[in-house]
């Protein structure tokens, strides 16, 4: 069975830079959300997600919810797709945004960007991955994690690919170097 490449749709993307609050990095690079990027009728759409991302070299899948509290990834970059439900998620730590994602988004999320579910329907689930199956770490924001969480954030690779769209995703429009 190839890859259903047909599930695919043409996002509405949220491009969202968010600074260091004092407690969490963040990233220079922006918080990508693809609104309604997958088309999960008729399908597991848990695996599908899994294909997807695997398949664009997004690996070290899991399936799962978000986390009740503020953390973020210091060594590697995530990407999550929403196979069920609805959350809003709040990014960027105590002082950042809060963004409803439904299933069928994805969320790309820069290494240093916190992330914390505010509330969630009782089907919330996605599915997570890293680019190249990197190692990945848990910060909180607490004043000891920092400087070696900005050090390993600044040598976090671009990845290859955008985990929807390969080589040439839009991630690449949004994720240059400023």
């Amino acid at each position: 069975m190839g890859l259903a490449t047909d599930v695919l749709n043409r996002p509405e993307i949220i491009a969202t830079v968010l600074k260091d609050d004092g407690a969490v990095p963040n990233n220079r690079l922006p918080l990508l959300v693809y609104r309604t990027a997958v088309n999960l009728e008729g399908r597991d759409p848990a695996a599908l997600f899994e294909e997807l991302f695997q398949s664009n070299d997004w690996t070290g899948t899991w399936r799962n919810g978000i986390y009740t509290y503020h953390h973020y990834h210091s060594t590697t970059h995530e990407v999550l797709g929403v196979f069920k439900g609805s959350a809003t998620i709040q990014f960027g730590g105590e002082k950042g945004i809060k963004q409803k994602i439904t299933a069928g988004d994805v969320v790309i999320i820069p290494a240093g960007v916190a992330h914390k579910n505010l509330g969630a329907s009782s089907d919330f689930a996605v599915v997570g991955g890293y680019p190249g199956g990197a190692e990945w770490d848990m910060n909180y924001g607490r004043p000891n994690e920092r400087p070696a969480s900005d050090e390993n954030i600044a040598q976090v690779a671009m990845p290859k690919n955008d985990p929807l769209h390969g080589a040439s995703g839009p991630l690449f429009q949004h994720w240059t170097v400023r």
